[in-house]
């Protein structure tokens, strides 16, 4: 059955702009190419780095590379395609009914197709349920309200009224706020952990976007559910509104897997293939301030370091686009979480830093030598890395004590375990 032509828009200073088109055989023969018009335009940009702007169509590996890392994966994806009675591999298919509302600003719609715009109020209990019920409600949600949102945990796209107190589900192609996620059945005091590592990066210099824990009992892991505002979406320069209530501006992103051209499935370097190395180069290449993003990127990777995050994959650094598509710069740190303290979790390293990847084998000459292999100054990367190694303790333990004194009483527990499993052990 011949393939039905998807229609590719980006949303720029907050219009949808149609872009290109996807068409061609199935999912397995797909091909990507930009319009004619497109192309035409004097500010034209690409939807991605690994998609520069050419007449050519792109291959079929090269099409999927970038728009099947717009979909969840792992339980969340299977899931999600047995709610949508569609086979798991088929992305397309995925993709189109969850195109609406993805990470970044890309929209996926079929030709000559429109679609409406709603918020649905939802009750508490339906937010305690998301909580409760774990990755398969995070699916039939994500179905239902055309939402796709990229990575293995169980997440919905919300939209948060902060000054009502209220939370909506986006529907159609209403934009989110707030990315919502839930506790993990296998690994407990998950969401406590993640808050703990976020703002104990903010206190260390590290961007990070605001986060907070939704507690809907006791504090224990299945009343509680953590929320993340949304940094591709920005209420800057926004006027239109969506059932009464403020629609954000969409602001484009795409995470290094992406803008490297590594799948998915490689997002974890298991060869010496130079993954840190081509981070960096996209930095110098790409950025608006590249020398500012490169300091950025190495204190991110050293607190991942020192944390114990062996989960930093580049699929979770990314590059966020500005209003206008012209400029580009790297995004702020997030999903950050020390996956040491859980004895089940690899001490393998998603990458290579200097010649070690396991974190027991990384030093301070691992660093030095990593300096040397991504081109930034000795002197820099040595000042930094201090840095934020006499600043990590005090920042964990001041951060342990503020959520243990808020009712997180796995706090100070996850803290001792930080000290003593990840990176910063070795100090």
């Amino acid at each position: 059955m011949e393939l039905e032509k998807y229609i590719i828009s980006i949303e720029k200073n907050g219009r949808m702009v149609p872009v290109g088109s996807i068409d061609g055989g199935d999912y397995r023969t797909a091909q990507f190419s930009y319009m004619d018009e497109y192309l035409d335009e004097a500010n034209a940009v690409p939807v991605s780095i690994s998609l520069p702007l050419q007449r050519e169509r792109f291959s079929a590996g090269q099409t999927r590379q970038f728009f099947e890392g717009l979909l969840p994966e792992g339980f969340t994806r299977r899931s999600v395609a047995q709610w949508l009675h569609l086979d798991e591999n088929d992305y397309l298919s995925i993709l189109y009914q969850l195109g609406r509302e993805c990470l970044g600003a890309v929209r996926v719609l079929k030709e000559g197709e429109t679609q409406a715009a709603s918020y649905e109020m939802i009750t508490k209990q339906q937010v305690k349920a998301l909580a409760a019920e774990g990755a398969q409600k995070s699916a039939e949600i994500v179905s239902k309200s055309h939402l796709s949102l990229t990575g293995a945990s169980g997440k919905v796209g919300l939209y948060y009224d902060t000054a009502g107190n209220q939370w909506y589900l986006p529907q159609g192609t209403a934009p989110s706020t707030h990315i919502v996620k839930q506790s993990h059945v296998r690994l407990e005091g998950i969401v406590t952990n993640e808050q703990l590592s976020m703002m104990t990066a903010a206190k260390c210099g590290i961007e990070v976007p605001n986060s907070f824990i939704i507690d809907l009992g006791s504090g224990e892991d299945n009343e509680v559910l953590y929320a993340t505002r949304r940094y591709d979406r920005t209420f800057e320069g926004a006027a239109d509104t969506i059932s009464g209530l403020l629609a954000p501006l969409r602001l484009h992103q795409e995470d290094f897997s992406q803008a490297l051209g590594i799948s998915s499935a490689y997002k974890y370097e298991k060869e010496h293939t130079g993954y840190m190395r081509r981070m960096f180069e996209l930095l110098r290449q790409f950025s608006s301030n590249p020398i500012v993003d490169q300091g950025k990127l190495w204190d991110i990777i050293v607190f991942c370091y020192l944390l114990g995050n062996t989960d930093a994959h580049v699929k979770n650094f990314s590059l966020l686009y500005g209003r206008d598509l012209r400029s580009i710069r790297l995004a702020p740190a997030y999903d950050l979480v020390s996956t040491t303290v859980y004895e089940s979790s690899t001490r393998e390293m998603s990458f290579y830093i200097g010649n070690a990847l396991l974190i027991d084998e990384i030093t301070e000459t691992s660093f030095r030598e990593a300096a040397t292999e991504i081109h930034i100054g000795e002197r820099f990367a040595s000042r930094r890395y201090n840095y934020i190694c006499n600043h990590f303790r005090e920042a964990l333990r001041e951060t342990a004590a503020e959520l243990q004194e808020a009712g997180f009483s796995k706090a100070k527990e996850i803290e001792e375990k930080i000290l003593h499993t990840g990176g910063y052990a070795k100090l």
